[in-house]
């Protein structure tokens, strides 16, 4: 059922947690039974093993038979059952944790533990609260010597050896330290193993340098081995913003570095002039220039460029996420899966009576003493509603029903066939404490078990710290509480099953690295590819506009015969009016020397050149282009400093009446000015229009200057400007005047 499978997910969702928590507990117990390694307590123990060896008197009984009270065969009866287990096989793997350890992996770890050298015997069991204790007493009922080890879903978390030399505790350590939490029971097996192999010298010197290094790292955990589903989540997350930030920030920051670059080297010192022969000669025949090839334009390079670098990103992605599993163990198999259902169903088949059975886990503490257990079964036979049956066994998220009590109970009681198909079970777990009720076929109101049953019963009192959990009390008290439930009008029964429980292959299974987060991660790359480029924008605009030497270059080019060329687009933006205004000024102060030897002419020109440019781009000044000043302004002010810089340069000709941005022309030509007046009127052109006023003069006035109007897709000729600009078709000096009448300076 969905609710089911969901809370199995969300169980299992937990187990990472739970582990470090586990880790970090068996970090400290590890510390602790370093701190117990003294010099002297080992000589003294030394000495007392001999003592005990040479007089053949049996070895001391377990703590755990001693903390037994007056019912020792309740604290033994587990140590006996593992004995007896180990007696027939040396190595046992629970069916408890089929999800984490199955069965059918002991193979493997009866192959390991071949490698200490002396006789080892392994459990593979859920965890234990006191699992040294617990190894003390199957070594007492086994009655051999050899290196005892339990091993838990995490890894090694007890080791002891009686009566052969073989560092346990070093061995312990190294396994603790040098492996992360999340590195499997069988790897951790097979680190402990090896350093037991390397004799007591070395493997004291291997636990050393693996303390010594966790200390210096801060108690720091290992990396982790494995990936869990977070971690692919962040892996599809990561990848997704890579694969869209970085083709766009590519696409993006690659043209502007390009432009920025270039302006701040300028163009390049040849002017086309020095290419055309017309432009030396006009009487010169222009040839016919060739088509440029546009295969390999920067753009189409960059977007190339975009496009490997997403092929790149996305097969690295896939090379380096490469992780289809979490999984730290084989898989289980059908058998293993089924393993602890069977046993339970023939415990109980064995165990029953006519009202019902107790079996109680053979692997796990026993809760019950033999009165508790005669009184339960006594109550049992009185119960007249259905046969109640009581299992004592664990409920862990690594079982086969993913922890579900219900799907357990379903799988067992199929098992069971016609014998189990009817009446009360009970789940109580004897690790965790907690009880369970499931209903088939019985008239027992099932809501009310299921939402009455008091909190005491199903987990106990949360100051509770005996160690079986007071069930004896509290199983007594269910039954009261089942003897006063009022009987339903109608038989009431489960249907859960073994489907229902989550899949260990595929709950362990990560999802594809491009789903989940993969996809929310494309729209993040997609925005911080735009922020990117927008902090590098601001950041290169700010770092221009504060280091002089960074200023862009005029566009500028210059001729074999030294004079300058200028450039401009026929239909320029008020900001770049406003970048070209400001760069030609500065420019022009810096090229002009009033001290340096020039002819009078030539000095009162560019004086008047720079100083009327300031007055319509900087009137106050202070070196900045105005806030207000108008279009037509900025390109009188440019105007003006090109014609001075000209001027420097030797070059006084008027300005090209097509585009007087482009400063002074190079010739005259018979051109179409407007597109309404069909006549050829001979006018001056510079070189950059000259190239099509000489191929297509009918096409001159689509070179004509335009500038930004009052709306926002408007453009005004500039000879209807506003303001002085008009003027410069009759001349330089006509222009300065009118600009010192329109700045009102005489």
């Amino acid at each position: 059922m969905p609710r089911v499978s969901l809370r199995g997910r969300h169980l299992r969702g937990q187990r990472l947690r739970g582990r470090r928590l586990r880790g970090l507990h068996l970090r400290a117990r590890g510390q602790h039974l370093h701190a117990r390694r003294r010099p002297l307590l080992g000589v003294l123990a030394t000495l007392c093993a001999a003592l005990l060896l040479a007089s053949g008197t049996p070895h001391p009984a377990s703590a755990a038979a001693q903390d037994a009270g007056n019912d020792p065969a309740r604290a033994t009866t587990q140590a006996a059952a593992l004995a007896d287990l180990l007696r027939t096989n040396p190595v046992h793997v629970t069916d408890q944790l089929p999800r984490d350890v199955p069965r059918s992996a002991a193979p493997d770890f009866a192959k390991l533990a071949k490698r200490t050298g002396v006789p080892t015997y392994v459990l593979v069991l859920p965890s234990q609260d006191r699992g040294d204790r617990l190894l003390g007493a199957v070594h007492d009922r086994l009655g051999r010597d050899g290196l005892y080890v339990l091993v838990d879903d995490t890894g090694v978390s007890d080791a002891a050896a009686y009566g052969v030399r073989a560092p346990a505790d070093d061995a312990f350590t190294v396994s603790l330290y040098e492996l992360p939490y999340d590195a499997g029971p069988l790897l951790s097996f097979e680190r402990f193993t090896d350093v037991i192999a390397l004799g007591g010298k070395k493997a004291a010197e291997r636990a050393d340098a693996a303390r010594k290094k966790s200390e210096a790292a801060g108690g720091d955990d290992v990396e982790k081995m494995h990936i869990d589903p977070v971690d692919r989540d962040n892996q599809s997350f990561v990848t997704g913003i890579a694969l869209t930030g970085v083709p766009l920030l590519i696409i993006l920051l690659s043209p502007y570095l390009r432009r920025w670059i270039r302006r701040q080297r300028g163009p390049s010192a040849k002017d086309p002039r020095a290419k055309d022969p017309s432009a030396q000669d006009p009487g010169a025949k222009k040839q016919q220039p060739s088509s440029p090839r546009r295969h390999f334009t920067p753009l189409r390079i960059e977007a190339g460029v975009a496009v490997l670098a997403a092929g790149a990103v996305a097969l690295g992605a896939f090379l380096a996420f490469h992780e289809d599993s979490a999984r730290t163990s084989p898989p289980p198999t059908a058998s293993d899966l089924s393993s602890r259902v069977e046993r339970v169903a023939a415990g109980l088949k064995q165990e029953g009576q006519a009202n019902g059975a107790v079996y109680s886990d053979p692997e796990s503490p026993r809760p019950l003493d033999s009165a508790q257990r005669r009184e339960l079964l006594d109550r049992i036979g009185k119960f007249d509603r259905g046969p109640i049956r009581i299992a004592l066994v664990p409920q862990l998220t690594e079982d086969e029903s993913g922890g579900e009590t219900e799907i357990f109970v379903e799988a067992v009681r199929q098992k069971m066939g016609a014998k189990g198909a009817q009446g009360v079970y009970v789940v109580a777990d004897p690790l965790g404490g907690s009880i369970d009720v499931v209903t088939y076929d019985v008239r027992i109101d099932a809501n009310r078990i299921a939402f009455d049953l008091p909190d005491s019963i199903r987990y106990g009192d949360d100051d509770d710290r005996s160690a079986d959990h007071r069930l004896g009390e509290r199983l007594d008290d269910l039954m009261t509480f089942l003897d006063k439930s009022p009987r339903s009008a109608r038989a009431e029964t489960s249907s859960l099953g073994m489907d229902d429980a989550p899949d260990p292959v595929e709950d362990e299974a990560l999802r594809p690295l491009f789903s989940g987060d993969f996809w929310p991660g494309l729209m993040v790359g997609a925005l911080a590819a735009g922020l990117l480029f927008g902090i590098v924008a601001a950041f290169l605009g700010l770092l221009r506009l504060s280091v002089p030497g960074l200023r862009r270059t005029p566009a500028t080019t210059v001729a074999a015969d030294g004079t300058l060329g200028f450039t401009a687009p026929p239909d320029p933006s008020a900001g770049f009016l406003r970048r070209t205004a400001r760069d030609e000024l500065d420019s022009l102060a810096r090229e002009f020397d009033p001290d340096a030897a020039l002819r009078s002419a030539v000095r009162t020109r560019v004086y008047d050149c720079l100083d009327t440019a300031t007055l319509l781009a900087d009137r106050d000044p202070d070196g900045h282009v105005d806030d207000d000043a108008t279009p037509a302004d900025l390109a009188a002010a440019i105007v003006l400093a090109r014609v001075g810089r000209s001027a420097l340069k030797g070059n006084d000709k008027p300005c090209c009446a097509l585009n007087p941005l482009h400063g002074p022309s190079t010739g005259w030509r018979d051109a179409q000015y407007s597109p309404d007046d069909q006549r050829l009127r001979t006018i001056p052109v510079c070189a950059q229009c000259r190239v099509l006023v000489e191929v297509q003069p009918r096409l001159a006035y689509t070179l004509r200057l335009t500038l930004p109007g009052a709306g926002r897709s408007e453009r005004v000729p500039y000879e209807d400007a506003p303001g002085p600009l008009p003027a410069i078709a009759n001349g330089v000096p006509q222009l300065i005047r009118q600009v010192r009448e329109y700045a009102g300076v005489q």
